[in-house]
């Protein structure tokens, strides 16, 4: 494989249908701490992504360095490109590097959902892949980014069993993408737990230097029953959101108008598709949707585009040549259908 430094990696606008090419925030970084002179050092990197560093360079990155050298909140805003024109908040008020990153959006406005209940959304403003844990599935892609036993919790007998064989979307938000994360179905959450892990990045190359990232991490899992009345009606579904570097909480913070009133996540509580559920304090991370075997049918637009020929992703060179191209989505937007 090339030197990550010789690689670029581009995704699909799916607006559009254009080829993108991605600018890596902290990206030398990344690079730096997974080189194959850093890849030997296992003690070092425990120690770089563990919560307490991880915590420190979320500090130094985004409450110290960044501040200064951008000259406050809405220089960093016009440096990642984010649109201030949907921001919820007065731009003054988004005054240092954090501010912008936890920013709210007018998301009623600005987000459209599907108007129809049986179709799944995206949790995110993020970069999405779709695969599949069934060996028989085009989808498949064999522990590469997961370790399924892993990634569920190895004590979770019941949901190991309920999701074994199971479809999922990878959503991957980077630095200038809005931080809070909705509900992507409607459902009954029947389950709530922490895995506690480590905090690397999610930074392509990372992935493709880890082996299963997303299942080490430290992780949020929340279990929605779907079929209930007022339900998607895809059965049950899995939302995890993963933490990485510099992530330093997952706060959960469910309202069910707008920002407003925002509750703690409770065993019994309704979910309604497309309200805030959480948010990345800090930084970029990842969310993953896990369905049931057979009970989704992922949208036209984003599996095609997951194998289109020409777009040059470090996914693809990480899996020696296997086509693996992300789509750009908007959260709330539709990506699957309940079947």
């Amino acid at each position: 494989m090339r030197d990550h430094a010789e690689q670029i990696h581009q995704y699909i606008e799916r607006t559009t249908g254009e080829i993108r090419t991605e600018t890596f925030f902290r990206d030398q970084i990344v690079r730096t701490l997974y080189s194959r002179k850093n890849e030997s050092g296992g003690h070092l990197m425990r120690m770089l992504t563990s919560a307490q560093i991880s915590s420190l360079l979320g500090y130094l990155a985004y409450d110290l360095s960044l501040g200064a050298k951008l000259g406050g909140g809405n220089g960093f805003l016009k440096e990642l490109g984010a649109d201030l024109s949907e921001c919820a908040e007065p731009l003054h008020r988004l005054d240092t590097p954090r501010k912008v990153f936890e920013r709210k959006i007018r998301y009623w406005e600005r987000r459209p959902m599907p108007e129809a209940n049986d179709r799944i959304v995206s949790p995110s403003d993020a970069k999405v892949l779709t695969g599949s844990f069934r060996e028989d599935s085009p989808l498949f892609i064999k522990e590469k980014f997961f370790d399924y036993h892993e990634l569920i919790g190895s004590g979770k007998a019941r949901w190991l069993k309920t999701f074994a064989g199971g479809d999922w979307a990878l959503f991957r938000l980077t630095p200038e993408k809005y931080h809070y994360n909705h509900a992507p179905v409607s459902g009954l959450l029947v389950d709530f737990y922490e895995i506690e892990g480590n905090y690397a990045p999610c930074n392509p190359s990372a992935v493709m230097a880890a082996v299963s990232p997303y299942s080490r991490n430290r992780r949020v899992v929340s279990i929605i029953d779907t079929d209930t009345a007022g339900g998607t009606g895809a059965g049950l579904v899995a939302m995890i959101e993963i933490a990485a570097l510099m992530i330093g909480q997952i706060v959960q913070c469910c309202s069910q108008r707008e920002y407003e009133d925002p509750q703690p996540m409770q065993i019994g509580m309704f979910l309604e598709r497309g309200q805030p559920k959480s948010l990345f304090r800090p930084g970029s991370s990842t969310v993953l949707l896990v369905f049931e075997k057979g009970r989704v049918l992922f949208s036209r637009d984003l599996e095609e585009n997951r194998t289109r020929w020409g777009v040059k992703s470090r996914f693809t060179d990480g899996l020696g040549g296997r086509t693996l191209v992300e789509t750009d989505v908007a959260v709330r937007s539709e990506i699957a259908a309940a079947l």
